[in-house]
């Protein structure tokens, strides 16, 4: 494992990009909509993104290598089962009653901001707004563990039980991310307990990774579609997900991605 430790000069760069991928999120919240496409909520967060921001994407075209198309969209776009890496499409219309997680990656001079949101489209069952809502929960209680000294497999662990304590699974097959230069560094941040030394590491000061629990309403297991990227719930039933960037400070931790309608647990 080579997780890379923050100099003083990556991590003003870090809050930078993790304050514009905070703003992309605010920006887009009016346009989410019943009768909107997910393809247009692409189209605007790209300009924004480019124009306005002067960043760049990530998702567009990651992944590309020979013999194989990198994402074809510059942000993802998951709706009720998909349980991440949705890909915005102008025929897919939001409907009244769906969830919807918007995921923002930008880099900005070569330093990478990554966050997700969920969004209640028009008037949601309540039983799928508790779901987002412990999905929220579970991911402010794993980014409450981060501290020096604290272990990896803490973070995992209080969001398993968190998540169980209400009756959902959390997806296993995906999982958080160190972030920095790169968009995937070390170490996996595994958002289940139960895996013992694997991956496992003390969490010192100047470390940045995301924290993204994905809890679903059914079963944990999950389904690759046949585009490459969408992960869907096998069962079809709804699932959520939440994401910040993260730092690891002298004395806790520092949220990069933090919105103006938020306030740090």
């Amino acid at each position: 494992m080579n997780v890379i430790i923050k100099t003083r000069e990556d991590i003003e760069k870090m809050r930078i990009a993790g304050r514009l991928a905070a703003e992309v999120l605010e920006m887009i919240e009016p346009y989410v909509k019943p009768g909107v496409s997910t393809g247009e909520l692409n189209r605007i967060c790209h300009d924004y993104i480019v124009n306005e921001q002067k960043a760049i994407p990530a998702p567009l075209n990651y992944g590309a290598a020979p013999g194989r198309a990198g994402f074809p969209k510059s942000i993802c776009t998951s709706i009720n089962q998909v349980v991440c890496h949705g890909i915005p499409n102008e025929k897919k219309i939001l409907k009244n009653g769906d969830i919807l997680n918007i995921d923002i990656t930008v880099i900005k001079e070569g330093y990478h901001g990554d966050t997700s949101k969920m969004f209640l489209v028009g008037d949601v069952q309540p039983f799928n707004q508790r779901l987002v809502q412990v999905t929220r929960e579970c991911m402010y209680k794993g980014i409450q563990q981060v501290k020096p000294g604290a272990r990896l497999s803490d973070i995992g662990q209080v969001i398993a039980r968190h998540a169980h304590a209400n009756h959902f699974s959390v997806v296993e097959e995906y999982c958080g991310h160190g972030i920095g230069r790169g968009f995937h560094e070390d170490p996996q941040v595994l958002h289940y307990e139960g895996y013992g030394n694997r991956n496992d590491c003390v969490l010192q000061e100047g470390m940045t990774f995301t924290i993204e629990p994905m809890i679903n309403a059914g079963k944990k297991g999950t389904k690759l579609l046949g585009d490459g990227w969408t992960a869907v719930t096998r069962d079809r039933r709804p699932s959520a997900q939440w994401e910040h960037t993260i730092l690891v400070t002298a004395d806790g931790y520092e949220i990069l991605t933090l919105r103006k309608d938020e306030q740090a647990p």
